[in-house]
């Protein structure tokens, strides 16, 4: 049974705040200029499979810790790659109140980024990068999923 949780995300374009759900079909749109929305949620061993697993986009796992000043460092550069609006989707998870999503995933370090598409693990990197670094790693583990010769 789901629970409908949501966040609120600014329009990168008009300023308006959204409410988005952290598990929906589709992409989010802004409400009042209708342009693509960056994604961004939390997500637990709880919800996991339906923030994350069911997602009809690439998902952007951060496995972080408060603890752990690189993942504070690298939490803005996240965020300025979720600007991949409509590409890409952003879930954060807290590996000390998720410790089976740490177990499953295999974390040694954190923070621990991965890039799941429709469930499956295509990239994973660790420690902290800057924004340009990690949206160049983003985009080619994103392209590597698209078919060859489509176009």
């Amino acid at each position: 049974m789901s629970t409908v949780q949501a966040t609120n995300i600014t329009c990168p374009h008009c300023g308006r705040t959204n409410r988005v759900p952290v598990a929906a079909e589709g992409r989010p749109r802004c409400g009042n200029c209708k342009q693509p929305l960056p994604w961004m949620a939390d997500a637990g061993d709880d919800d996991f499979t339906e923030v994350v697993e069911q997602a009809t986009m690439p998902v952007v796992v951060d496995l972080w810790a408060t603890w752990c000043g690189p993942c504070r460092m690298v939490s803005p550069a996240l965020e300025k790659v979720a600007d991949l609006a409509g590409t890409i989707k952003l879930v954060k998870v807290d590996i000390d109140k998720n410790p089976r999503l740490a177990r499953r995933f295999e974390v040694q370090a954190v923070p621990t980024l991965l890039v799941l598409d429709k469930g499956q693990i295509i990239a994973r990197q660790s420690g902290a990068a800057p924004a340009p670094a990690l949206r160049r790693w983003v985009e080619q583990s994103i392209a590597v999923r698209e078919p060859a010769g489509k176009g």
